[in-house]
């Protein structure tokens, strides 16, 4: 399944899907996953993907990059077969499956540590090298603004506390901002209100961004990790 699109000659790296099934618990990764792979859908149909996976996918022997072990190929391959002219897609068919961690807590150690190595692909700059206009979009869409996160977030925050003087508008906004954590908080306290899990997964999630910024910036890549509860 992943190797029947190298029959196209314009194609130089195929990720496959992974799937999380049987998670119990209060981790939304699957939801969030599922919509990742509808938008590496949209990618490899309109341009190429911006992201691989390292469970699955497959590399053209011509192509092959060796590149530096600390970026790491699930990030830095898709963009460097655009850099030489090739494409890399999606492949649904071609299947892996992953239990995800059953609690949000035990996802987010995972969550800075691949937010780390994907600044180290941002910040040196390698991945906005000569590249087709289009997919220049697609990584500072999907990628510089992904996990510039937690830092937008924090700068909305922080503006917004400064112009309550200004208007209604801005102090129903902040109330708005106010309701969003408190609701994340309730998730974290498993309470049963509607939205709270989602809430609380957001909030780990683009918490995660900035403690993997921080991370980077203090330490460098990462190149060990603890295995979360889960498979990941």
């Amino acid at each position: 399944m992943l190797v029947r699109n190298l029959a196209d000659p314009e194609v130089g790296y195929v990720c496959g899907q992974l799937r999380l099934e049987g998670g119990e618990g209060a981790n939304l990764e699957g939801l969030y996953w599922r919509y990742e792979m509808w938008v590496r859908t949209q990618e490899s149909a309109c341009s190429s993907i911006t992201a691989g996976n390292g469970a699955v996918y497959a590399v053209r022997r011509s192509a092959y990059v060796e590149d530096d072990p600390k970026y790491g190929h699930d990030f830095g391959f898709p963009y460097l077969m655009e850099q030489q002219g090739l494409r890399a897609v999606y492949e649904p068919a071609a299947l892996a499956l992953e239990p995800p961690a059953s609690e949000p807590e035990d996802e987010y150690g995972r969550k800075v540590r691949t937010i780390a190595r994907s600044w180290g692909h941002i910040l040196s700059g390698r991945m906005f090298r000569a590249t087709r206009p289009l997919y220049l979009a697609e990584l500072l869409s999907h990628r510089l603004l992904r996990y510039s996160t937690g830092l937008l977030q924090l700068g909305l925050l922080l503006s917004n506390l400064a112009l309550l003087s200004r208007g209604r508008g801005y102090r129903r906004f902040f109330l708005f901002q106010l309701s969003g954590l408190a609701l994340a908080g309730a998730g974290k306290a498993r309470l049963p209100l509607p939205g709270a899990r989602l809430a609380y997964y957001y909030y780990l999630v683009t918490k995660a961004t900035v403690a993997g910024l921080v991370r980077y910036l203090r330490t460098g890549t990462p190149q060990t990790w603890d295995k979360a509860k889960g498979t990941r």
